[in-house]
C-alpha cells in the first residue's frame, strides 16, 4: 500500500503534465502558455504531499499561500470563480489515475483517499472563500485606483507642456495611496542609455538591468526587473540583495517591486516601500500587479507619443531641408548657366570674331565644369546615404605630392595662408582624383567655418597601419551636438546657417564616402583651444576594400 503523499513526490511530473493536458482544453481559448498556466500548481502539489507526510502547520500554510496565489495568478488572467475550481478537481483527478495505473495492492488507504478528497475540498472553500472576499473588498477601491491612473494618463497626452517626469509623479502618488504606502518610486529604463533611472530621485544611483540567473548575487532593482512575478523584501536592513544607499537611509523596511510589464521588452521597474517589516499580502501582491499593468500600459503610450511627435519634428525638419536645398539647387545653378548661355550668345551673334573671343569659350567650359561638379556631388551624396560605395580609380598615389598641389591651389584662390606639415614621401593604392576632391573639400569648410585670418595647416603623416592626412584650423569650435551628424548628407551646422554662409550640406559627406570607399575613415576633433581637425585615415593599399565593396555592390 502506498501512500497518496509517495505517489505525488513519486509521479508528480506525470501529474503535471495529466493535469496540464486537460487544464490546457479550458484555458486554450485565452491564449495562455503552458508557462503561465503551471506556474503555482507543482508548489501547490509538493506543499500538499508534505501536509499528508508530517501534517505539520508549516506545510498546511504553505499549502494555502500557494492556493491564493494560484487564485490571483487566475484572476489577473481572466479565469472566473467556476474555471478555477474546476482545476483543482482535475488535479485531484490527476492524481487519483496516477494511483489506478498502479497495481491494487499499492494503492492508497480509503483514509488516504479521503483526506485527499478532504484537502481538495478545503482548497476549492478557501478559493470560493478569498475570490468572493477580493470582490467585496478590493473591486471598488481597485476600480477607483484604476480611474485616477487613466484620468492623469489622459490629461497627460494633451498636456504637452509638462515633463513625462512630472505626470509620472503624479501616477505614483495614487500606487502609494492605493497601496497605504509610505514611499513608491518608478524607474524609466532607457532614460540613459542602457540604465534603469529613478523619476523620484529616491535612488540616486542609476541601475544596468540584471542580466544574471536568479541563483546570483544581484541588486533589488536588478531582481525586479529579472522576473515576472513581484519581488519583495521584508527587511531592506538585512536582505541579501543590494539595496541603494539612499533606501536603506530612507526609514523604509519591507519593499515590494514589480516589472513593467512582467514579461517582453523592458519599460521600467516600480516598487512600494513601507517603514514597517512585514509580509505583504495576497492582495497586495495582486493590487499591486494590477496597478504596474496600468502603469506600465500609460508608460508605453507615452513614449509613443513622444516618439510620434519626434517623428513629426524630423519630418517637419527634413521638408524644410529639402525646400531650402530646391531653393539652393536652382539658385546655384541658375549662376553657371546663365553665364554660360550669355557668353554663347555673344559668340553667336559675332561668329567671325571666334578666335578674339576665346575667353567667352573658356568661361562657358568653366561653368559647365560648375554644373557638372554640382550634379555629381549631388549623385554621390545620394549613393552614400543609400549605403553604396563610390567608384574609385586605384593606381599608386603619392598624398604628400597631393597635399603640396592642393595647398598650392587654396593659396592662389584664398591667399597665402596655408602652411604644410608634410612627411617624405607618403605613397599607397588610392584614387588621387577622389582623394584630391576629399582634400579639397575640407580645406574649402576650413576657410568658410574657421578664424578668418588665422593659418590652415594641412598635414600628412605615415603611421602604423596606412596614411593619414589632416586639415586644421582655429575658431570657433562645432558644438558636440552637431559633431554627431555633420557628416550626413544636406546636414548644415546652425551655427553656418545663422553665419548666412551657402551651401548644400554635401562636401563633408562626400568626404565620409571618399574615406570609406578607400577602407578608411574620417574623424573629427573640435575644441575652443586647440581648434578644429578634419582627419582622414587610409590603409596603404585601398584594392581590398574596393573589392569587398564590388562583391557587396554585386550581391542581389
Amino acid at each position: 500500500m502506498t501512500s497518496v503523499a509517495a505517489i505525488i513526490h513519486r509521479h508528480q511530473d506525470e501529474i503535471m503534465k495529466g493535469w496540464l493536458a486537460e487544464a490546457r482544453i479550458a484555458a486554450s481559448a485565452r491564449g495562455l502558455s503552458a508557462v503561465a498556466l503551471e506556474d503555482v500548481v507543482p508548489l501547490y502539489l509538493s506543499a500538499l504531499a508534505d501536509q499528508f507526510e508530517t501534517g505539520q502547520v508549516d506545510a498546511s500554510e504553505r499549502r494555502r499561500k500557494h492556493v491564493e496565489s494560484h487564485l490571483s495568478s487566475r484572476l489577473r488572467q481572466g479565469f472566473d470563480l467556476a474555471e478555477i475550481l474546476e482545476e483543482f478537481v482535475l488535479l485531484g483527478q490527476c492524481i487519483a489515475k496516477r494511483w489506478q495505473s498502479l497495481p491494487k495492492h499499492e494503492w492508497p488507504s480509503v483514509e488516504d483517499i479521503e483526506r485527499l478528497h478532504m484537502q481538495i475540498h478545503v482548497a476549492i472553500t478557501e478559493v470560493t472563500d478569498a475570490f468572493h472576499r477580493h470582490m467585496l473588498e478590493d473591486e471598488q477601491s481597485e476600480k477607483r485606483y484604476l480611474r485616477r491612473l487613466e484620468e492623469i494618463a489622459s490629461t497627460a497626452l494633451h498636456d504637452t507642456e509638462r515633463p513625462l517626469e512630472e505626470r509620472l509623479r503624479e501616477l505614483l502618488d495614487v500606487v502609494k495611496e492605493a497601496m497605504s504606502a509610505h514611499s513608491a518610486d518608478l524607474l524609466v529604463y532607457g532614460l540613459a542609455e542602457g540604465e534603469l533611472v529613478s523619476i523620484t530621485g529616491a535612488v540616486t544611483e542609476p541601475h544596468e538591468p540584471r542580466q544574471a540567473t536568479s541563483g546570483e548575487q544581484s541588486s533589488f532593482i536588478g531582481e525586479i526587473a529579472a522576473h515576472e512575478a513581484p519581488t519583495p523584501i521584508y527587511d531592506a536592513s538585512s536582505t541579501r540583495l543590494e539595496v541603494p544607499d539612499a533606501l536603506r537611509r530612507s526609514g523604509l523596511r519591507s519593499l515590494l517591486g514589480v516589472r513593467l510589464p512582467p514579461r517582453g521588452k523592458l519599460l521600467g521597474v516600480m516598487y512600494v516601500g513601507v517603514s514597517e517589516t512585514r509580509e505583504f499580502t495576497s492582495r497586495e501582491l495582486r493590487r499591486m500587479e494590477s496597478l504596474a499593468e496600468r502603469v506600465g500600459l500609460h508608460l508605453e503610450n507615452a513614449r509613443l507619443f513622444a516618439e510620434l511627435h519626434h517623428r513629426i519634428e524630423a519630418l517637419d525638419v527634413e521638408r524644410a531641408m529639402r525646400e531650402r536645398f530646391v531653393s539652393t539647387l536652382a539658385h546655384d545653378l541658375r549662376g553657371p548657366l546663365s553665364a554660360a548661355r550669355l557668353a554663347a550668345t555673344l559668340l553667336a551673334r559675332e561668329p567671325t570674331s571666334l578666335d578674339d573671343r576665346r575667353d567667352l569659350a573658356t568661361k562657358i567650359d568653366h561653368n559647365i565644369d560648375r554644373v557638372d561638379r554640382m550634379i555629381r556631388d549631388l549623385l554621390d551624396a545620394n549613393r552614400i546615404r543609400a549605403g553604396e560605395p563610390l567608384p574609385l580609380r586605384l593606381d599608386t598615389c603619392d598624398l604628400t605630392a597631393l597635399a603640396a598641389q592642393v595647398a598650392e591651389e587654396a593659396r592662389v584662390m584664398y591667399g597665402d595662408r596655408f602652411e604644410l606639415e608634410l612627411e617624405a614621401p607618403v605613397r599607397g593604392i588610392w584614387s588621387a582624383d577622389e582623394l584630391h576632391r576629399a582634400l579639397w573639400n575640407l580645406v574649402t569648410n576650413a576657410v568658410k567655418y574657421g578664424a578668418a585670418r588665422a593659418p590652415i595647416t594641412i598635414a600628412v603623416k605615415r603611421h602604423e597601419d596606412g596614411a593619414r592626412v589632416s586639415v586644421h584650423n582655429a575658431g570657433r569650435p562645432i558644438p558636440i551636438g552637431d559633431q554627431t551628424h555633420i557628416f550626413n548628407a544636406y546636414v548644415r551646422a546652425p551655427a553656418a546657417d545663422a553665419g548666412g554662409r551657402t551651401g548644400w550640406g554635401l562636401g563633408l559627406t562626400i568626404v565620409r564616402g571618399v574615406a570609406e570607399a578607400h577602407g578608411g575613415r574620417v574623424s573629427l576633433t573640435s575644441e575652443a583651444a586647440s581648434g578644429t581637425t578634419f582627419a582622414i585615415d587610409l590603409p596603404f593599399d585601398s584594392r581590398s576594400a574596393r573589392s569587398h565593396a564590388d562583391a557587396r555592390a554585386a550581391a542581389p
